[in-house]
Formats: C-alpha cells, sequence, structure tokens
C-alpha cells in the first residue's frame, strides 16, 4: 500500500538525531518552557523571517491566542473559510469572536477575495487566511483588503511550512502568523505543537503571557489565560526536523511536478498550477473528480492509499449550522467538498510510487 505518510520509512539519520534531542532533554531534567522551547522559538521565527515565535501547545491554540492578543473577542466578527480543519473556526470561537464564512475560488479552493468583501460589516477585525494544502497566493491583494478595511490580517499557516511569495515566507505577511506541527504537518513533532509568529512585540509578549495561564511574572495572572505551552520534547525533536524540512520539500515539489506532468484522465482536474516553485509546499495534492467516491475506491483496490480533506463543509457541521455567511451562498466550498481527493504526497515516496498513483489515475474509467 502507497500510504499517504510514511513515518517508517523516514531517514535512520533522522531518527537517530530525534532520539537523542530526546535523551538530551531527559538528561536536562527540565521540560517545560526551557532552552529547547526558547531555541526552538528562534529558529522558526528567524525561518519565517521574523523577530518573534511563541510556542504554544497546538494550532488552533496559536489562532485563539493570537486573536486574544489582538484584542478580538466577544461582539467582534472575524472571516475565515469553510473549506479548512474544524480548528481554524473553533479557535475564532474559543476567542470569543464570531467567525463569518466566506467562499473559495475553484481553481485553488482559497478564500474569495470577492466573497470576502461581501462579508465585511463594522464588526469585522480580522481575517483569519488560511494557506490551503500548503499554497500562498495574492498576498498583495490581501494586504491591500485589509488595510483598506482597518482589519487585522491573521495567516493559518498549518500546512505552508516553509511556502513563499515574492521572497517572503508564509506567516510574514500579516500581523502574526499560526503555524500547527502536528505529526502529519510538513514540519511535523511527535504529538501536538503549535507557534505564533510575528513581528509585532507587545503581541508577542501578551501571547506569551496568555499561553501561561495569563502569568506575567511568577503566581501574578492579570488576565485569564489558557495553559497551552509548547515542551522542551516536541520543540527539540522539531530543531532536528527542521534540518531536513528544506530537503523534504523539495522532494514534495518533485512528486507534484510528476502529478502535473502525468496525470492525464479527463475525468480527474489538478488544482492551479502555482506560478512559481516557492509559492506551494504540497502538504497535500489535491485533485477533483465528479465520481470522487469511485476513484477513491478504483484507487484504493490499486494499494493506494487516499484521503477526503475536507467532506464536510464548516458550515455544514452541526454547531456551525447558524454561523453567518456570505449572502450569495458557499456554492463552490459546497462543490470542493464534494469533489476533492487528497493523493500520496510526502518526501519518502519512491519514484515507482508516483508512476503507480499516476497509471492508477490514469485508468480510473469513471462511474
Amino acid at each position: 500500500m502507497i500510504l499517504m505518510n510514511d513515518f517508517k520509512a523516514e531517514p535512520l539519520e533522522l531518527r537517530e538525531a530525534m532520539l537523542e534531542a530526546a535523551k538530551r532533554v531527559v538528561e536536562s531534567g527540565w521540560f517545560v518552557l526551557g532552552k529547547e522551547v526558547s531555541a526552538f522559538e528562534q529558529q522558526w521565527a528567524l525561518t519565517c523571517g521574523l523577530k518573534y515565535g511563541v510556542g504554544v501547545g497546538n494550532g488552533m491554540d496559536a489562532i485563539e491566542i493570537g486573536l486574544r492578543a489582538l484584542g478580538v473577542g466577544p461582539g467582534d466578527e472575524v472571516i475565515t473559510t469553510p473549506m479548512t480543519a474544524f480548528a481554524t473556526v473553533l479557535a475564532i470561537i474559543r476567542a470569543g469572536a464570531t467567525p463569518v464564512l466566506a467562499d473559495i475560488e475553484p481553481q485553488t479552493a482559497l478564500l474569495s477575495l470577492e466573497s470576502a468583501s461581501r462579508c465585511v460589516t463594522s464588526r469585522t477585525k480580522a481575517v483569519v487566511l488560511v494557506h490551503l494544502y500548503g499554497q500562498i497566493r495574492a498576498m498583495d491583494l490581501w494586504k491591500a483588503f485589509c488595510a483598506n478595511y482597518e482589519i487585522a490580517l491573521i495567516e493559518d499557516c498549518a500546512q505552508a511550512h516553509l511556502a513563499s511569495l515574492g521572497g517572503k515566507t508564509a506567516g510574514s505577511f500579516g500581523v502574526m502568523g499560526a503555524y500547527s506541527f502536528y505529526p502529519t504537518k510538513n514540519l511535523g513533532a511527535m504529538g501536538d505543537a503549535g507557534m505564533i509568529v510575528t513581528n509585532v512585540e507587545k503581541l508577542a509578549e501578551r501571547a506569551s503571557q496568555l499561553r501561561n495561564y495569563g502569568q506575567s511574572v511568577r503566581y501574578q495572572h492579570p488576565e485569564l489565560g489558557l495553559n497551552s505551552r509548547l515542551d522542551e520534547m516536541q520543540a527539540a525533536i522539531l530543531a532536528e526536523r527542521l534540518k531536513w524540512l528544506s530537503v523534504f520539500t523539495e522532494r514534495r515539489r518533485q512528486v507534484a511536478t510528476a502529478y502535473f506532468d502525468g496525470i492525464k484522465n479527463p475525468n480527474v482536474t489538478c488544482l492551479a498550477l502555482p506560478e512559481s516553485r516557492s509559492e506551494h509546499v504540497y502538504h497535500l495534492f489535491v485533485i477533483t473528480c465528479p465520481c470522487r467516491d469511485a476513484l477513491q475506491e478504483h484507487l484504493r483496490q490499486n494499494q493506494i492509499q487516499t484521503f477526503i480533506h475536507y467532506p464536510v463543509p464548516i458550515h455544514i457541521q452541526e454547531p456551525c449550522r447558524n454561523l453567518r455567511h456570505d449572502p450569495l451562498g458557499l456554492v463552490n466550498s459546497e462543490h470542493h467538498a464534494d469533489t476533492c481527493l487528497s493523493l500520496p504526497c510526502h518526501p519518502q515516496m519512491s519514484d515507482e510510487d508516483i508512476a503507480a498513483v499516476i497509471a492508477a489515475v490514469n485508468s480510473f474509467q469513471g462511474k
């Protein structure tokens, strides 16, 4: 079976380095908010071209804490997409704000600027822009949009590690970026982990306080915070995995290039090509097919694992059915959810694996 992710096939050198990192943490006797966390915060902020990194428990907390640090909360609205992991919207709700859902562009599945403009009200305080599947596009337009309406641009970078546009990395375009290091991400920990990156010192300081019970100094709590701290073990492991991220990203791009060149089935459509290689890091390689379920079964029979990201848009989830959305509807999101399918696209794939996936997709007759 060709898997969506194959961690067991990762290089022995990396596995040994992670074990050494874990040993280093155990022998240090310090497990929360220590030197490993501080070092990785600095490393990842620098990688993103930013000054500050605040390690937190996971990517959802990164969005919630970022919103709260910006003063976004009850009575405020935040525009985002229904085509995302539920965590994006749940973070907005947990911050006390109200999510408002705009539709997506069918060619990319990214948030539509035109749809977002129909969602703006006097209560809109931010846009959470999801760099879905690992792609980053049209940031000049989004920056201008947010400046025009005087709202904050927050980047959900959970799938976009190392994605860049015009020499700037995901997370550096808005007031802050929120990263997840969940194990399946391009840069993944061995458990939950996340980070806020920013150039705004006050935002970083408040986020650091909020992640630690709202504590300013030991036993002083000027506000109510969370228990959401990146731990030493995950930080040490992430630091080792970061050394491999560029190589792994390049392999993802090679897999994606082969798919774009090789998939020639009239029943299958690839999403839009990026204008430059740096814009997409292919956390997921997504195709669409009007008979998606039959295609998925065909690929399973050919020993190829696939996933659907995401089969149920946010506005159809039971707790979110009454959320306000684009008055013209969310038709593109619903259609994409009904037709999208993620193919294996990970660094451990061999050339033979890639060829097998292409051959299996092309042999699908449609039903």
